[in-house]
């Protein structure tokens, strides 16, 4: 009588545990989806970021105490270290290698999502009928295809992004083909993988199963390796939001193969927000989806335009005469590209920013969409350096009052305030929006040199009559205008 007693008091603590631990999960979800919802905006952001710290959080804690986990030490042993490489990467990290780490991260989740597969495939779950063995195993196959192609498509995006490879596209001859070809023979294979993985007896494990999933995973990360090196530079913060979507898929499949409810929630918010982010930054330049992941649009930065022919004759301009043209303005505004994040201006440029509002300078920031590396990027740096958020516009807020604007001042920027996408039909970012500059009376360009952007296009707006170039570190003209101010 004793033995059944503690047995059912054994059963009622292991179904309070499991209740307590749903919760658990039921809460961090509602976390995440009001994280998503503090980002939307700027100045909720930091509101976000802690709710999804509180979230992850709880989440972790309710995994490592659910019933299931006993191994306490060799979590510990995977847990410790890998928290502690992360904390160090985090710290060390410039703003100017965010989009580079995220993207890095991003081949974590799609890494975790193949080994998961295998792990899954290699310990099954018993009891289950044929049907559900079935599905089981379509959702190994697929949670490790999707994982591999975020695996090696996010470390190409990496080192795309760090210059440690050409963001000039690979354009393969019949590349498309070869895409289809891999993506049917993955398919194929799978079918070929469910239908000797399962019979009416039950799973069956054998060699083959297990080879067969490792020549889906080489053939998916071939193909996302291929994927991402055919696209050009000037799409890559679109290609990190695809990657983004990419691993939350991948997290789900993951969900749906270990039974856990909360990869499942978390996994779809981040999928569905990375293919509306990614839907977002196609819109900003104008371009679908397929054509980005089709194309081959953009080359590194850096090179010099070829085809343009004689455009003519730039003028420069020193600091001290950009800051007369300041001073004696009545509206200022300011065009932050990636060349203010390599140079790190942002601080030197709040500090500019305030005093000409101090003198009575209307002083504005335009942000285009994909300004930057990563969705977002100029956003976070000039939040980081203290910029007042109501005076940082998006390109349709600021764009129909930059004709009546005395001075904008364009740091590190290039595609994105190119006139040749509205006035040169064959430019190949014709019809991409951009922040019309060239309408407002006079144009300062901040450059290092006549280079050309992501997109290896070149610019009109340089040789312009209302246009002068600031050639130099964009910091260091920026501390030179703040240095004539103060006198």
């Amino acid at each position: 009588m004793q033995a059944a007693i503690d047995t059912m008091f054994v059963a009622a603590a292991e179904v309070a545990d499991h209740s307590l631990v749903t919760m658990a999960y039921l809460v961090a979800g509602v976390l995440f989806i009001l994280s998503l919802a503090g980002l939307s905006k700027q100045e909720t952001a930091s509101r976000g970021t802690w709710y999804g710290i509180v979230g992850m959080v709880i989440a972790l804690c309710a995994a490592i105490l659910s019933p299931e986990v006993t191994r306490y030490g060799v979590l510990a042993v995977a847990m410790v270290p890998a928290a502690l490489i992360g904390g160090v990467l985090a710290a060390r990290v410039q703003m100017t290698e965010m989009p580079q780490l995220v993207a890095l991260l991003h081949s974590f989740v799609g890494a975790a999502a193949v080994l998961v597969g295998f792990a899954s495939y290699l310990d099954p779950h018993m009891g289950m009928t044929t049907a559900e063995e079935m599905v089981h195993q379509i959702e190994v196959y697929i949670g490790i295809c999707v994982g591999s192609v975020t695996l090696t498509g996010s470390i190409i995006a990496c080192l795309k992004l760090d210059g440690r490879m050409s963001g000039k596209p690979l354009m393969l001859p019949g590349r498309h083909l070869l895409n289809l070809i891999t993506l049917v023979v993955t398919v194929l294979i799978g079918i070929w993988f469910v239908s000797n993985a399962v019979s009416p007896d039950g799973i069956v494990i054998d060699a083959s199963g297990v080879i067969l999933l490792i020549v889906a995973t080489v053939l998916t990360g071939v193909l996302g390796v291929h994927m991402v090196m055919a696209i050009g530079g000037a799409d890559m913060p679109v290609v990190v939001s695809m990657l983004n979507s990419y691993s939350g898929w991948a997290a789900a499949a993951a969900g749906f193969m270990l039974g856990n409810d909360l990869l499942i929630i978390t996994g779809a918010l981040v999928g569905s927000s990375g293919a509306i982010l990614s839907y977002i930054m196609c819109r900003g330049m104008n371009r679908s989806f397929a054509s980005v992941i089709l194309g081959g649009f953009g080359a590194a930065e850096g090179t010099v335009a070829t085809g343009d022919g004689e455009q003519g004759e730039v003028i420069e301009i020193s600091a001290e005469d950009t800051v007369d043209h300041m001073q004696s303005a009545k509206s200022v505004v300011i065009v932050p590209g990636y060349g203010m994040a390599v140079a790190q201006a942002q601080h030197a440029l709040a500090d500019l920013t305030k005093q000409l509002r101090d003198s009575g300078v209307t002083v504005r920031f335009a942000i285009h969409p994909v300004a930057g590396r990563l969705p977002g990027h100029m956003n976070v740096l000039l939040a980081e350096a203290g910029i007042p958020y109501d005076v940082v516009l998006e390109m349709d807020e600021i764009n129909d009052d930059l004709p009546d604007t005395d001075v904008v001042l364009v740091i590190g920027a290039n595609d994105i305030v190119n006139p040749g996408a509205e006035d040169d039909p064959t430019s190949p970012i014709a019809g991409m929006p951009v922040l019309q500059v060239w309408k407002s009376k006079l144009v300062v360009v901040m450059k290092r040199g006549m280079a050309t952007g992501y997109a290896g296009v070149g610019n009109p707006l340089f040789f312009n009559d209302n246009t002068r170039m600031l050639f130099g570190d964009a910091k260091a003209s920026v501390e030179a205008m703040l240095a004539g101010l103060r006198t």
